[in-house]
């Protein structure tokens, strides 16, 4: 999504049969980082929470997409209306829309630009969830993301990427979703977990995660679609600004993995394979906003740098009594402020834009822009978000049971456990042995206790 500034790129009139073939790949790439998180988050759980935790990810695939065909693409990219929201008829259900008609100024048709869109519609109420772990209704919780897409994100996609969006016209740089995505979802969840409160045993009982190998497999994922979701948000790739958002988007993974694990050593002792994967995710979030303004050595300055500060900040949760489950305000919110802030300081003028960063001699104002664009985010989401947890919890209620949540919310919500262990009991098991001096002989069956 290039900013509302002056681009280095000249737009071209026609059909691209290479961009648009590239952008579906990128829009697939995105849709698998929401199955990726709910493993990462899956993984992160107790046993008792891991179906319902997959699912709050997968129920954002099926209740977004309709969304975003009704009413939510005209939202937040349809013509400007006060430059705080969109609106076009055609795009009410694309009833209107050719099949090669041009998204403006590019190469690629306009269901191609909804469909890469989409994704990131439906990966950041995703985000959300992991705070919520072990508490919410599921109900409650489909109803959430039905009200928050609809007041929350599609505004805030239209102030940051949408033609007229009061944000995307002040020339705030998020390439791929600093802003509107990492710090939306982090406020978000932020302003939902004070009003719902804390998990049973917060503080006090071990909350570890069931499944280390399945958090890996879930950073792999959200490592390997997040090419896609950089590199595609330029939405074409004629002029070598994609390449490079695609190479510092592995740089400052790296560094963010590297900073994470050597804060943790000296913090704590232990290079952890959580950690590995934790430090991973922040720094994918940190370069999502910068990676198109920064070359790869400040690609790796931004990594690191989120690494070791998001290593620290999921600690606050303690400090200050609030329950992010999952870390979602550790990382994606403090993750997406660094990110957005540093393009202030490390902007060269000469990738995506001509804007430049305080260390490249421009001055104070591009990094101005950016702590306007934080803020402004930061507080809509946190104090909208939190409202429309509020009503939810006072009507319908947002929270099981305490004796349903202690029981495991995956059978009361689901009626079902991710790990069904009743054929491992007692018995006897076949195991093929023959005579060490025979080699030629036939196996014969001996039974041994399981």
């Amino acid at each position: 999504m290039p900013p509302g500034i002056t681009t280095l790129a000249a737009d071209a009139p026609e059909l691209s049969a290479a961009n648009t073939g590239f952008m579906l790949i990128c829009s697939a790439l995105v849709m698998l980082m929401t199955p990726g998180l709910a493993f990462f988050y899956g993984g992160m759980v107790r046993v008792k929470s891991t179906l319902n935790m997959l699912m709050m990810s997968f129920i954002s695939l099926g209740i977004v997409t309709i969304l975003w065909v009704l009413y939510g693409f005209s939202l937040a990219f349809g013509s400007d209306v006060g430059s705080v929201i969109g609106w076009s008829s055609d795009y009410v259900g694309f009833s209107n829309i050719g099949v090669t008609e041009l998204w403006d100024g590019y190469t690629i048709p306009v269901y191609v630009f909804a469909a890469f869109q989409l994704m990131f519609a439906i990966l950041t109420p995703a985000l959300i969830s992991g705070a919520l772990a072990d508490r919410v209704k599921f109900s409650a919780w489909a109803l959430f993301i039905v009200l928050w897409v609809t007041i929350v994100y599609f505004p805030v996609a239209h102030w940051v990427w949408g033609a007229g969006g009061w944000l995307f016209e002040m020339g705030v740089i998020d390439f791929a979703g600093g802003t509107a995505v990492h710090i939306n979802a982090g406020a978000a969840a932020l302003g939902v977990i004070l009003v719902i409160g804390k998990r049973i045993g917060f503080k006090k009982d071990p909350m570890r995660p069931h499944s280390l190998p399945l958090v890996m497999l879930g950073a792999a994922l959200l490592w390997f679609g997040w090419f896609g979701f950089n590199a595609g948000s330029w939405l074409g790739n004629d002029d070598g600004v994609g390449a490079v958002m695609f190479l510092n988007t592995q740089v400052a993974t790296a560094a963010a993995v590297l900073g994470w694990l050597v804060y943790e050593k000296l913090r704590h002792g232990s290079f952890t394979t959580l950690g590995a994967a934790s430090g991973a995710v922040s720094g994918l979030v940190a370069i999502t906003p910068a990676g198109g303004s920064v070359s790869p050595l400040g690609a790796i300055a931004v990594g690191a740098i989120a690494g070791v500060l998001c290593a620290m900040a999921v600690g606050l949760k303690y400090k200050f009594g609030y329950d992010d489950s999952l870390d979602v305000v550790g990382v994606h919110l403090v993750g997406g402020i660094i990110g957005s802030i540093l393009v202030g300081f490390f902007a060269t003028g000469g990738v995506q834009s001509d804007a430049k960063g305080l260390f490249y001699g421009g001055g104070v104002d591009q990094l101005g822009k950016q702590v306007v664009g934080v803020v402004a985010v930061l507080a809509y989401s946190l104090v909208v978000s939190g409202l429309i947890a509020l009503v939810l919890h006072k009507t319908i209620g947002m929270r099981v049971s305490e004796d349903d949540e202690i029981s495991g919310i995956d059978q009361v919500e689901h009626a079902e456990t991710a790990y069904d262990f009743s054929g491992a009991g007692g018995g006897t098991v076949s195991r093929t042995t023959a005579p060490a001096t025979d080699p030629t002989a036939a196996p014969k069956a001996k039974k041994v206790d399981a």
